[in-house]
């Protein structure tokens, strides 16, 4: 038998009581119903969801703030006498499973999935719910949450002292949307408001764009790998990603600058009517990202990364769409994944044409 103490709380549900516990007791006394033919409450297992927080675990910096919300019964978490004043002490069998998660599922998977059970979690005793407060009780915390822009979480990767590709992302965002001469200036919607006609690409899909394409499939792991001083391994098929690895991200910001400069100097009425065209516009960004990751490595084996080698590409680009008859307008490219890759294989092809 094992021994809590914990604080009452007294709401308007009902009274239920916060204390802490850890990890492998709560896995040990505690099952998940799900939803199914009209009984359970919880939704299914996301194992991505689980994985991703194994993952967390091994972060040094892990932190877990948010209870994990049992539901119990009287007979089964016994009230024993505490000296303690305001504290109450209950009573468990650590070996048998009592206690229903209501909230905490992915965390508990995934901290299961870690080994790492020596964790300290907060938890939050609810008794003797009737299945229909069960429902409301996960309803209520999990249908009010209101998600956090992705634009916002990347804003907030300044503030960390570690390198994280994520973090290089941003800081390389801020600095060609705040940069007179960067062909980006003032067209990025940082923390998704947008200030003129011009801001046709979030922040969210310009800094998920570059790290995903160019720099890291898994920047969370690479920056728990550079917390742990774990040497990050290169990909080829991430070019980027060996200057980030060396810490190069001037260079970084160099390729980009050259590159999209180039695409706006060759063109420009598209560049500077996103209303008609779709250059910079979502699409479009994600297009030219991943066409770069191809033509990155052509202009290294040229040992040529400058603006005028990115020109001669955009200029074998313009002429092939004008005898194609293709116009970069939403009517040839609407907002999809499918036309991103065909705007992508348009430019690789230009490239091809040039240097194969």
């Amino acid at each position: 038998m094992k021994y809590i103490y914990m604080l009452e709380i007294r709401q308007p549900i009902g009274t239920f009581y916060v204390g802490k516990m850890y990890a492998q007791d709560i896995l040990n006394i505690s099952f998940v119903s799900r939803r199914k033919g009209g009984q359970g409450h919880q939704r299914l297992l996301k194992e991505k969801r689980a994985k991703e927080i194994a993952l967390y675990c091994k972060d040094p910096d892990a932190t877990f703030p948010t209870p994990i919300i049992l539901s119990v019964n009287y007979d089964d978490f016994k009230n024993k006498d505490c000296p303690i004043p305001g504290v109450v002490c209950f009573e468990f069998n650590e070996t048998k499973r009592f206690a229903e998660i209501l909230d905490g599922q992915h965390r508990m998977a995934g901290i299961s999935k870690s080994d790492e059970l020596d964790f300290e979690l907060p938890v939050i005793i609810m008794f003797s719910l009737s299945e229909e407060q069960k429902g409301y009780v996960f309803s209520t915390i999990n249908g009010n949450q209101a998600k956090v822009d992705r634009s916002l979480i990347y804003d907030l990767f300044a503030l960390n002292k570690t390198p994280s590709p994520y973090k290089t992302c941003h800081q390389i965002a801020r600095i060609m949307n705040s940069d007179p001469k960067s062909p980006f200036y003032r067209r990025l919607k940082m923390l998704e408001k947008r200030e003129n006609r011009l801001e046709t690409i979030s922040q969210s899909t310009f800094v998920t764009n570059l790290c995903e394409y160019l720099i890291s499939k898994n920047s969370q792991e690479d920056e728990i790998n550079i917390k742990r001083k774990i040497k990050l391994e290169d990909n080829p098929k991430l070019p980027l990603r060996k200057y980030f690895i060396s810490g190069k991200d001037e260079v970084i910001l160099r390729i980009l600058m050259n590159y999209f400069t180039a695409a706006e100097s060759v063109f420009s009425k598209e560049w500077n009517n996103p209303d008609e065209y779709i250059l910079t516009k979502s699409v479009g960004f994600e297009g030219m990202i991943s066409a770069l990751a191809t033509l990155i490595p052509t202009g290294e084996k040229l040992g040529d990364l400058s603006k005028e080698y990115f020109v001669k590409i955009f200029r074998n680009l313009k002429n092939h769409l004008h005898m194609s008859n293709i116009e970069l307008t939403s009517q040839s490219f609407s907002s999809s994944s499918q036309n991103a890759n065909r705007l992508a294989k348009l430019i690789i092809d230009s490239n091809n044409s040039l240097y194969e």
